[in-house]
């Protein structure tokens, strides 16, 4: 609590965190009000997984460019602006649902906007966080920031299933609008303090290339985004694709996989926690090493661990990953300059987001040639396998924890 209280003395930061809090669950709702919805409609996967795919694309086309004007602009006024194209969107949607005349080719098309304008907010949003607290606060900043979208992964569902049966599925929208509404005005009362001086504007190509340098000269960085990059191919998308039908097979109930995930964000809400006061002499080395449980996770469900074994499991990796989660986002706001970091964190995203729509279709099509145990028991060791190559660095292994006293490389971006 003491640390709590730290952090909401900050005006912008209490300002910005309400914000996402509010913004945060409106988007859990949607993601169960679109699957509802496009059930509803036609009751076809293949018009669901249309809808979730372009999405995805837009969003992973447009992170560079995201990231090169959150560099650009100043970083809360950019997040206004997408919150509004956001809200405007989503109540579109809810007026045509509400009136019934809402169309697969119509949630395509909004949906792939929606995620362009998010490829826009993200990279702003994590330059952003820095900006509202002091330098030795920003650690706990994110710890919070994360246990705030846990307890949004939990809430987010729940409300949107109570508004699907109670008043529709056009007003699960409509809500989701309304809370881009209140993040944008609570957003106009952030006033970010300034970390280090502006880069020089060129091009956006010149300044997709200044953003690459700063994440190829640093080899703790690009190495860890490659590799889990592929964990998220060879780990996550089985957890996604394969976690129910195993643990069907494995429990008696494909619903359990609900409880380990359950367990999983118990575990990241106790891993947030933990976050805001420990502070290791290696975190991102210790935070990789963090990570290797879940991948364990998988193996072990996939050869029939028992459940309470499996649930005590997940909620281990859950602690892991949001610890691992914290000091890597910490680690890139101290180390990058501040100028860049917008940048680096859209190469960050993208390098975690490219490739997992293409895992979610080979993990469905080796599942059904080999077997969906034997494939998420062999992804989990070759995620493993992957993670421990991410030690390889040496500068991985003797990051430190010490925030310094000013951002480090402050000035503007070398050309």
């Amino acid at each position: 609590m003491r640390q709590l209280r730290r952090l909401l003395r900050h005006r912008d930061f209490r300002w910005l965190f309400l914000s996402q809090t509010i913004s945060t669950t409106g988007d859990r709702i949607v993601l169960v009000a679109l699957a509802l919805l496009v059930t509803e409609r036609t009751g076809s996967t293949a018009d669901l997984g249309l809808v979730l795919g372009a999405y995805t694309v837009a969003n992973v086309g447009f992170l560079l460019i995201g990231g090169v004007w959150a560099d650009r602009l100043p970083r809360h006024r950019l997040m206004v602006a997408t919150d509004l194209v956001r809200a405007g969107l989503h109540a579109l949607l809810a007026l045509l649902v509400l009136a019934d005349a809402v169309a697969i080719w119509q949630l395509v098309a909004i949906e792939a906007l929606f995620g362009a304008a998010e490829a826009f907010f993200r990279p702003a949003y994590s330059g952003l966080v820095p900006q509202t607290v002091p330098e030795e606060l920003i650690q706990e900043a994110n710890a919070l920031n994360n246990l705030t979208q846990t307890i949004a992964e939990f809430a987010g569902p729940a409300l949107a299933t109570a508004l699907v049966v109670t008043v529709g599925t056009g007003w699960a929208f409509a809500v989701d609008a309304t809370t881009f509404l209140v993040s944008a005005l609570l957003l106009t009362a952030v006033r970010p303090r300034r970390r280090g001086a502006p880069a020089p504007r060129t091009t956006v190509l010149r300044e997709l290339r200044d953003g690459f340098r700063e994440v190829r000269t640093r080899a703790w960085v690009w190495v860890t985004i490659a590799v889990f990059g592929f964990q998220n191919v060879c780990a996550f998308a089985c957890y996604v694709v394969l976690g129910p039908t195993v643990a069907g097979a494995r429990w008696g109930d494909p619903a359990r996989f609900g409880w380990l995930a359950a367990a999983v964000g118990l575990g990241t809400a106790l891993g947030s926690l933990l976050a805001l006061r420990w502070r290791p002499r290696r975190p991102l080395a210790l935070g990789i090493v963090l990570s290797m449980p879940f991948c364990l996770m998988l193996t072990l469900v996939a050869v029939g661990v028992p459940l309470a074994a499996g649930l005590a499991l997940g909620t281990v990796t859950g602690v892991g990953i949001a610890l691992f989660g914290v000091w890597w986002q910490t680690a890139l706001a101290q180390r990058i300059p501040p100028a860049a970091l917008s940048r680096v964190t859209s190469y960050d995203w993208m390098g975690s987001l490219a490739l997992l729509p293409v895992g979610y279709v080979v993990v469905g099509l080796l599942a059904e040639a080999l077997g969906p145990a034997e494939v998420m028991g062999v992804g989990g060791l070759l995620a493993c396998a992957a993670l421990l190559l991410a030690l390889a660095p040496r500068e991985t292994r003797r990051l430190g924890s010490a925030a310094p006293a000013e951002p480090v490389a402050a000035g503007p971006v070398s050309r």
